[in-house]
């Protein structure tokens, strides 16, 4: 500011008042303070400001690097927080860098408050981290009193999309699962309800799947060796399923001719042209607009009766999922021998 008001020829108490805009300026002075600080490039420190004033205002947000859908979570993070005030600072978790160390650097920025997307922290270290300070956990059921969680009903979203391949006229349909990743439990539990209300019980098909490309080209491999070959398979997220079309396609399966394929979250991988995944729909908008409310809320103390908030999910139809057809019970299978193939269930 002194090379503001140097600059400008006045005190530097006048370039504060004109960069805090309040009262005390003429409207002459205004325009020379803001052309000089304009020509040297100054931007008011904000969160020194803040600090002053005991508040930093940040909401410190952990993520994993390897969710495909946790991109579409910041991106709507940012414009929630902005619309109340607040400032977001990230952290990301990576092969190398896991959620504890994620979180510590948050500590260090003096964020008021944290929103944690997709955690596998144990309960008992959230509750923890909550004790200090208001936690909402994002895309994760979690029960713990101190805890606040905003999610999709993820078990309602597989049913959603087991009902549609059903509708389609499947009735073999195969769920390549998340492990232990947020939300496999309750989209594997999903998937056994609705073949249940189907009456299709006893064919459930879970392979071990995961969170990447690699993880689904691997299920992809294993579902092939499956005799008969199931005419559809529902995916625990959108990245996966891609590893998961890849594999097909490469050993001469025609999506949705031989096999449809359904995804989950409506990530932006999904909604590629040369994708066009059906999938699961989170609503990225509703779901963090919420997550910042909720944070807001605890800062300023109001009562919260209830936790956790659930979201209803969508099931969006694109290009991968069609009617059962002649084709998807007698199609080639790339030249894999036509050997039966035990039922392969996950251990998570």
């Amino acid at each position: 500011m002194a090379d503001v008001a140097a600059r400008a020829g006045v005190s530097v108490p006048l370039v504060s008042i004109v960069m805090r805009d309040v009262a005390g300026a003429s409207p002459e002075n205004r325009a020379r303070v803001r052309r000089a600080a304009e020509e040297l490039g100054y931007r008011p420190d904000s969160r020194a400001r803040l600090l002053r004033r005991s508040r930093s205002q940040l909401i410190g947000v952990v993520f994993g690097v390897q969710h495909a859908f946790h991109g579409d979570l910041v991106s709507g993070l940012y414009p929630a927080a902005e619309a109340l005030g607040y400032e977001l600072t990230l952290s990301a978790v990576t092969p190398h860098r896991d959620e504890r160390r994620a979180v510590a650097g948050l500590l260090q920025d003096r964020c008021e408050a944290l929103i944690l997307l997709g955690p596998e922290l144990p309960t008992s270290s959230l509750g923890q981290l909550a004790a200090t300070m208001p936690v909402v956990v994002l895309a994760r059921s979690v029960r713990h009193r101190d805890v606040d969680v905003v999610r999709t009903d993820d078990a309602a979203g597989l049913h959603q999309a087991v009902d549609h391949l059903v509708g389609l006229g499947h009735r073999r349909i195969a769920h390549i699962d998340g492990g232990r990743a947020p939300g496999a439990a309750e989209r594997r539990s999903g998937y056994l309800t609705a073949l249940a209300g189907h009456g299709l019980a006893d064919a459930d098909l879970i392979l071990s799947g995961g969170l990447t490309e690699d993880d689904g080209a691997g299920a992809a491999r294993a579902l092939l060796d499956l005799r008969p070959l199931p005419t559809a398979v529902t995916v625990f997220n959108d990245r996966a399923a891609t590893g998961v079309l890849d594999v097909l396609r490469q050993n001469g399966l025609a999506v949705p001719g031989d096999i449809s394929v359904t995804g989950y979250d409506d990530s932006r991988l999904a909604r590629l042209s040369h994708v066009a995944l059906t999938t699961i729909r989170q609503d990225a908008a509703a779901l963090t607009h919420a997550a910042v409310a909720r944070v807001v809320s605890r800062l300023d103390h109001e009562t919260v009766d209830v936790r956790e908030q659930v979201l209803a999910p969508e099931l969006i139809i694109r290009q991968t999922t069609g009617p059962l057809t002649t084709a998807a019970v007698t199609a080639p299978r790339g030249g894999r021998p036509d050997t039966p193939a035990g039922r392969r269930r996950s251990t998570q």
